[in-house]
């Protein structure tokens, strides 16, 4: 039985605790306030964000960091990327030198266009490379959590780290790769969000699967320019965390992402959209980190400059269509 510890009581924080509560693991959620704790403990489900999904047994909440993380030999960071940062140095007390830290958030922070595991290295700095994996994939917490088939990635500098949380997770009903590529697997995951908007985009306009499709695919191309700039592996955006990703994000009803974009091409304003939301969101915060990652390395960006452009500038989406669209005409690779 490995100890586990999860920093996050979002979705796909439960989820992740919940897979390894059912194989028997011993894990602790860290609930932001005595408050929430106690909801979730006597609850035995997280009824705001995961509704009707009963806790395992070996699976309990608490809010004082000392009892969640001193003994796990796993902690899971789940929380939103912007609140990663401000809950590390609350964690750090508490980690043993052979805690395995895995991220599973799929964002970039804001205003320095840092990957998570840059963040982790930054706030705590006695934790190596070799303790850090990241997970990643087409992995929407409500079908995951129903046992529906799915797939993801664990990526770690160290593979027998990586093989190790394979082992942990790996189910007949969620399979689990490992790769050693992980700045792909993690900017795979972030940055097809923005792009996730627009298709949501797309579907408000009712533009058609073959305008959709074309947007994923220059998408990805987008998306991976950045990446290999940014010393990613470029067959790992051709894999599970990257269009394997983009795919699900894209074309399912449970996509959040999608989902702005589809309300903002109904005409929705933006902030009445995030208003009327429970969970967040990544691509929001991810397009303008996006794009100050892709002003650093040099590397366009059209679609998530105008994705941007539609969010916090007003443009009219039909306007950045006509854009994209009368570009000069290029050759598809280059």
């Amino acid at each position: 039985m490995t100890r586990v510890g999860v920093v996050g009581t979002t979705s796909w924080g439960t989820t992740l605790g919940i897979l390894l509560a059912r194989q028997g693991h011993q894990v602790t959620l860290w609930a932001r306030s005595d408050e929430e704790a106690r909801e979730l403990t006597q609850a035995r489900e997280n009824k705001r964000l995961l509704p009707d999904v009963l806790f395992p047994p070996t699976l309990t909440a608490t809010s004082d960091a000392k009892v969640a993380f001193s003994d796990a030999e796993l902690v899971i960071l789940c929380t939103p990327s912007q609140r990663l940062r401000e809950n590390l140095p609350i964690l750090k007390p508490h980690l043993q030198p052979s805690t395995v830290l895995l991220s599973a958030i799929k964002g970039l922070e804001k205003g320095s266009g840092k990957r998570m595991t840059q963040v982790i290295r930054e706030e705590l700095s006695d934790v190596n490379d070799g303790q850090l994996c990241v997970l990643s994939g087409p992995n929407l917490s409500k079908e995951v959590v129903e046992a529906k088939p799915s797939a993801t990635v664990v990526a770690g500098h160290d593979p027998k780290i990586a093989e190790w949380v394979q082992g942990l997770y790996n189910s007949n009903t969620f399979r689990v790769y490992t790769n050693d590529d992980v700045i792909g697997v993690e900017l795979g995951g972030a940055l097809k969000n923005p792009i996730a908007i627009g298709a949501g985009i797309s579907d408000g306009l009712g533009y058609g699967a073959n305008g959709k499709a074309a947007f994923m695919t220059r998408g990805l191309a987008e998306i991976t320019r950045l990446s290999v700039a940014c010393g990613a592996k470029p067959l790992t955006m051709s894999g599970l965390a990257g269009l394997g990703d983009m795919i699900g994000t894209c074309i399912s009803n449970l996509s959040r992402n999608r989902y702005v974009g589809e309300q903002i091409g109904l005409g929705h304003p933006l902030s009445e959209v995030l208003g009327g939301m429970v969970h967040v969101a990544e691509g929001v915060s991810t397009t303008e980190a996006a794009l100050q990652l892709a002003k650093q390395h040099g590397v366009e960006m059209p679609i998530t400059e105008l994705t941007a452009r539609i969010l916090f500038e007003g443009l009219d989406p039909k306007e950045a269509t006509a854009s994209l669209l009368s570009r000069a005409p290029v050759q598809e690779w280059r």
